[in-house]
C-alpha cells in the first residue's frame, strides 16, 4: 500500500475542514427536512396538533392524490401546461436573441444587460408588473380598446381560460435572459471553420444556421431544458402574486396551500413527492432521448 506523505495528510485534513461548515449547512437544511418529508408523507398531521398529532397512515395520501384530489389533478395539468409553453419559447427566443447579437452589432454589451435584467431582477416585482399590465383597466386592455377597437377586452386575472397567459408571459418574460447568456457563452465555442467551409461551398445564413450552429448548440439546449423545465415545474411567485393560485394553481402552490392553510403537513408532504417523482420521471426522459438529438 502506498504511503500518504505527510504534506498530503495536511491537506486532506484542511480540505475537510473548509467542507465541514458547507455540510454541516447541507446536512440540517437539506438532508434532514428531505428525511423528514419523507416520513411525513406517510403520516396525517396537522401541524397545530403538535408532534403528538402525528398519525401513521401508510399510502393513504398517495391513494388520495391519484383517486379523489381534484384540485391536485388540476394543478399537476397546469404545471404541466406552465412546463411544455415556457421552456420551449423561452429556449426558442432566447436562441434566436443571442444569435442576432452574437456577431459584431451595435449596443451587444447593452443588449445582453437589458435581456439577462429580468433574470435576476424579483419574481415578485415582475409578477406585480404583470399584474398591472393584465389588469381589466390595464395599458394591455387599453391598447386593445384604442388601437384595435375590441370593446369587450378579455378579463385576463379572472378568466379561468385566459388566467395561464399572464404567467407564462412573466415566465417567458424573466427566463429568456439566463438561456440567452448561456447560448451567447456555447456561440463562441462554435469553430469559425465551419463556417468557412459552409460559406466556400455556398450555403446559406439560414442552412448554416440549421447544419452548424443547431448541432453543435444541442448539448446547451439539452441543458438549458432541464433546468427551465425543472423551473417551470416550481412555479409559485408569478402565480401567486398574480392571484391565480385558486383559478390556474400550480403544483407548488397546491402543496403550499395544503400545509400553510390548511396546515396538512403530511398531505403536503406527499405530494411534494409526487411532484419530485414527475420531475425525476422527466428528467430521466429527457436522459435517454439525448442519445437521439444531441450532438457530442
Amino acid at each position: 500500500m502506498r504511503k500518504i506523505s505527510k504534506r498530503a495528510q495536511e491537506e486532506n485534513r484542511a480540505g475537510w475542514l473548509f467542507m465541514t461548515p458547507a455540510m454541516i449547512i447541507f446536512v440540517i437544511l437539506v438532508a434532514v427536512p428531505v428525511v423528514v418529508s419523507l416520513l411525513l408523507s406517510f403520516t396525517k398531521w396537522n401541524f397545530l396538533s403538535g408532534l403528538g398529532g402525528i398519525e401513521w397512515v401508510g399510502m393513504k395520501n398517495f391513494t388520495q392524490i391519484f383517486t379523489a384530489d381534484r384540485k391536485f389533478k388540476m394543478a399537476l395539468v397546469n404545471t404541466l401546461i406552465y412546463a411544455l409553453t415556457v421552456t420551449p419559447i423561452s429556449i426558442i427566443l432566447a436562441l434566436l436573441f443571442a444569435y442576432m447579437i452574437n456577431d459584431k452589432t451595435h449596443l451587444r454589451k447593452f443588449n445582453r444587460l437589458c435581456f439577462f435584467i429580468p433574470y435576476i431582477s424579483s419574481m415578485v416585482a415582475l409578477a406585480a408588473v404583470f399584474r398591472f399590465l393584465f389588469r381589466s383597466d390595464g395599458p394591455i386592455n387599453l391598447l386593445l380598446t384604442q388601437v384595435f377597437h375590441i370593446s369587450a377586452v378579455p378579463k385576463w386575472l379572472t378568466d379561468t381560460s385566459l388566467c395561464r397567459i399572464p404567467v407564462i408571459c412573466v415566465m417567458i418574460y424573466a427566463g429568456i435572459g439566463f438561456s440567452l447568456i448561456v447560448y451567447m457563452a456555447a456561440l463562441q465555442s462554435v469553430p469559425k471553420e465551419l463556417y468557412e467551409a459552409a460559406t466556400m461551398d455556398g450555403a446559406a445564413s439560414f442552412r448554416k444556421f440549421v447544419s452548424i450552429t443547431l448541432p453543435m448548440l444541442s448539448p446547451t439546449t439539452f441543458y438549458l431544458c432541464i433546468v427551465r423545465l425543472i423551473a417551470a415545474f416550481k412555479a409559485f411567485s408569478a402565480i401567486n402574486i398574480m392571484g391565480v393560485s385558486t383559478s390556474a394553481p400550480s403544483l407548488v402552490t397546491e402543496i403550499y396551500g395544503n400545509a400553510f392553510n390548511s396546515y396538512k403537513f403530511g398531505y403536503a408532504s406527499a405530494e411534494a413527492w409526487v411532484l419530485v417523482a414527475v420531475i425525476l420521471t422527466v428528467t430521466v426522459f429527457q436522459f435517454w432521448g439525448q442519445k437521439k438529438w444531441v450532438h457530442y
